[in-house]
């Protein structure tokens, strides 16, 4: 059974000024629960995290959501999460690029902003969980404890992004939306039904504090330009770039290299070194990982032990692949692909399933590749 099955509880629920926390927010109510909206304020200027339908986080967002609450009828208040979005969030993100490393924001925030800052505060205030309108379910087993899976409809699911948290969090976890089997049109309708005006709302896509979408320019912006060199395997000079924090592995556009490789091959993004500011590209085999460590691992429960096999997802939108696990010392997750798999870069999150349930996370340190002139 789900979470919103449950007896009546005092529910946050996080309300982003979008149509899903508008819609989750409105089933909760609806379930009998005693809900408060909130709507987060993570910008110290919240005019400048949208651009269309790019971003989130401006001044109309939180209107969007105050009127979403007047509709359902449900308390309604700003919380100020600016100073401890940047923080945690968007300074964590410099520093990871900056370090050569592809971090993902979204699963920080959710680790360190909607389940860690506004679950504490929550809970200070009397509240029994919090609510988002991500596609997850919780599954509350006989003994009450606590699991996180997949949404029913694998085409919405978000729990890779929510692969952070811990139990006590999921105790206190609650996803509308994610355990019926509706696509994104039938929730508009719903939204529209219910008459929140939101239901025709577009939705906001990449990362929200770059509202136009210009990652490099983001970071060039806050890390400044340094020129450093594209190199092959060989460490041959092919070309020259503005900062090697502009890169992620497996990247193919943009390299600006003056000349084809000799086999007349695309060539793709290696390594990224930040000590000598170089990017190395090769061909695409060379990107085959077989196996990989991965540290600060979070479990959804109660942490593995010995090796096992699970499913593993390594991005956001990415698609399962099988490997074995192991962690070791308690603090290092080791793991070996079934089949190589390119695109794996540290910094990214890999996050380990049990068929559908969510067995937890990683950062991703260090890859072993099947071909071995890159470390």
């Amino acid at each position: 059974m789900t979470e919103i099955s449950q007896r009546p509880l005092r529910v946050l629920a996080a309300m982003s000024g979008g149509v899903d926390s508008a819609v989750a927010a409105a089933r909760a109510a609806e379930a009998g629960h005693d809900v408060t909206g909130v709507h987060l304020a993570l910008s110290a200027n919240p005019q400048s995290f949208r651009t269309g339908a790019r971003g989130c986080c401006t001044i109309e967002d939180s209107r969007d959501a105050r009127r979403a609450a007047d509709v359902i009828g449900i308390p309604f208040y700003v919380w100020d999460l600016a100073e401890r979005f940047r923080e945690d969030v968007v300074e964590d993100f410099v520093a990871e690029y900056e370090a050569g490393r592809t971090p993902n924001p979204c699963l920080r925030c959710n680790e360190k902003i909607k389940f860690a800052a506004l679950l504490d505060k929550a809970l200070a205030l009397g509240f029994d969980a919090v609510c988002t309108g991500h596609y997850a379910t919780v599954v509350v087993r006989e003994d009450g404890s606590r699991e996180l899976h997949r949404a029913s409809d694998m085409a919405k699911d978000q729990s890779y992004v929510l692969g952070v948290l811990d139990e006590k969090q999921l105790a206190h976890a609650m996803f509308p939306l994610g355990d019926t089997l509706t696509t994104k049109d039938e929730i508009r309708a719903e939204a529209e039904r219910r008459g929140l005006a939101v239901a025709k709302k577009p939705d906001s896509h990449d990362i929200c504090f770059i509202a136009d979408g210009d990652t490099q320019g983001f970071l060039a912006n806050r890390l400044g330009t340094a020129e450093g060199d594209i190199v092959d395997e060989a460490g041959a000079k092919l070309g020259t770039h503005d900062g090697a924090y502009g890169f992620t592995i497996g990247q193919r556009k943009g390299l600006r290299i003056g000349h084809p490789a000799p086999d007349g091959k695309p060539r793709y993004v290696l390594d990224i070194s930040p000590v000598n500011n170089t990017v190395t590209v090769g061909p695409a085999e060379a990107l085959d990982v077989t196996a990989l460590t991965a540290i600060k691992p979070r479990w959804c429960g109660t942490a593995p032990a010995g090796p096992g096999t699970y499913t593993a997802q390594l991005r956001a939108h990415g698609g399962e692949t099988e490997v074995t696990a192991e962690l070791v010392d308690g603090s290092q997750l080791r793991v070996a692909f079934a089949e190589p798999v390119r695109g794996v870069a540290p910094g990214q999150a890999i996050v380990l399933y049990d068929g559908t349930r969510v067995v937890g996370s990683a950062t991703i340190a260090t890859t072993t590749r099947r071909a071995a002139a890159v470390a």
